[in-house]
């Protein structure tokens, strides 16, 4: 019993902090977050609500600076007020903005909201678990070998998961009209719309993948639809 005492902290660990994780989120959501109500974005959403079959895409408007989109557990679509500036200031089209929409509906459909806050829970539960077995065996490195390994495992799933919801987000864009162009540009503004610095960091240890490699993945899928197209 005492062998598997760690495990089963773990998985009650985790179970606790998966609860507490989604009630969290839906609190600081609720309360700092609006309905957008925005018509040239509208149109796009509209379009891209015909092509899903469905009446309507709601986005909101999350009351933070920094720039990005994100989909909740519950399937609500949020961009932050930060984004939203950069989309008036003229820094980011329509059709950008629409294509993090895509995006993000994408992170949705595929069941990566719920499942990242679970993966969240679970990633923590195994970080304690290794790091109570470890520490017995390398006393004062443990911790940080534990916090290693589900940093790596955090990362490889994360890009596992963009990589996705970019292919959905590029087939609904192209079922709507709207195209690939503006998802692959607004990818090559990303870095310096959120500052990043890809170089500083290898990209297996990013949860993102290099915008190099999301733009060859959707030209990819281009070319395949194209074969697909062409009559033979």
């Amino acid at each position: 019993m005492i062998k598997i005492t760690p495990i089963l902290l773990a998985v009650l660990y985790a179970l606790v902090m998966y609860r507490f994780s989604m009630w969290r989120t839906k609190r600081e959501l609720d309360a700092r977050s609006t309905e957008l109500a925005d018509a040239r974005l509208k149109r796009l959403t509209d379009r891209m609500a015909e092509a899903l079959g469905v009446d309507r895409i709601r986005v909101h408007i999350y009351e933070i600076d920094p720039v990005n989109g994100l989909a909740a557990p519950d399937g609500r679509i949020f961009v932050t007020r930060g984004f939203y500036r950069k989309y008036q200031s003229g820094e980011v089209s329509a059709e950008e903005m629409a294509s993090v929409i895509a995006h993000e509906l994408g992170h949705v459909a595929l069941g990566h909201a719920r499942r990242r806050m679970i993966d969240f829970s679970g990633q923590n539960a195994l970080r304690t678990a290794l790091a109570m077995v470890l520490s017995r065996f390398l006393p004062g490195i443990g911790v940080w070998i534990a916090n290693g390994v589900t940093t790596l495992l955090s990362a490889r799933l994360s890009r596992g998961d963009e990589y996705e919801a970019d292919a959905y987000a590029a087939a609904l864009l192209t079922k709507a009209g709207i195209g690939v162009a503006p998802q692959k540009s607004m990818f090559e503004k990303l870095e310096k719309l959120t500052e990043a610095r890809a170089g500083v960091m290898p990209a297996w240890l990013m949860s993102h993948p290099k915008t190099a490699d999301r733009i060859a993945a959707l030209e990819r899928l281009e070319a395949r639809w194209q074969r697909l197209d062409t009559p033979r």
